[in-house]
């Protein structure tokens, strides 16, 4: 017999029992058991279904909310790199913040601005522009992207980096694992330009994820650079 005391509890809050999944599962094993072998109980083995339905449930639940927190920081991430880009009032300053604030917003080891010019990239005015500024010949961009392949050129290119280019990242080379490539559009009659985010984690940037945010990202930079440009 159950103890007085404990029967007393269960009448005033039987929806405890309810609640409790390892409790639920209890009772309907020992009624099954008393029930005896040659009976089927088909309340348990829909109990059954509906506790993996609800787990299922619970995990693509979770899945969607990690998802939707890790979007929602991302974008705000970019917001505040966005912001920091627009603050500097000249050419210097702003390929500095490219290099040091954005880079540390957007949580990246390398920001590489990829211009194509006739102007050789050894020009005095040029050197004096720091790292970040990256001179290459007409051509470089398409063939860097594709890597001498004949395929389609997306706005923004996610991948892993086997062997990282030494003339564009230079002595950060052997630590690039993944890299985020831009293609950069500033207007009739100018060559175009890319903007490079590299990444010594491996899967920092893979062809599954998306590239709204960072399209939108690389639409502000190019109109920036159209500014300075002109």
């Amino acid at each position: 017999m159950i103890e007085q005391d404990m029967r007393d509890r269960i009448l005033a809050a039987p929806e405890t029992l309810l609640d409790d999944q390892d409790v639920m599962r209890a009772l309907i094993a020992a009624n099954e058991r008393a029930m005896g072998s040659n009976i089927v109980d088909l309340r348990g083995i829909a109990m059954e279904r509906l506790e993996g339905r609800l787990d299922r449930l619970e995990d693509t639940h979770r899945s969607v909310i990690a998802a939707a927190y890790e979007n929602l920081a991302g974008t705000n991430q970019v917001h505040r790199a966005i912001l920091q880009m627009l603050d500097p009032l000249g050419f210097e300053e702003f390929l500095q913040s490219l290099g040091t604030d954005v880079m540390q917003t957007l949580r990246v080891d390398s920001v590489r601005l990829v211009l194509e010019s006739v102007q050789g990239k050894d020009d005095p005015a040029l050197r004096k522009l720091g790292e970040v500024l990256y001179v290459a010949e007409p051509g470089f961009i398409a063939e860097y992207i594709s890597g001498g392949r004949n395929v389609s050129l997306r706005p923004v290119t996610l991948r892993p980096v086997l062997i990282a280019s030494d003339t564009l990242y230079g002595e950060q080379a052997e630590a690039i694992r993944s890299e985020a490539l831009m293609r950069l559009d500033f207007g009739a009659g100018r060559l175009p330009g890319m903007l490079v985010l590299g990444a010594e984690d491996p899967h920092q940037f893979k062809p599954t994820q998306g590239t709204d945010l960072l399209a939108f990202f690389a639409g502000v930079f190019e109109r920036t650079m159209r500014r300075w440009l002109s």
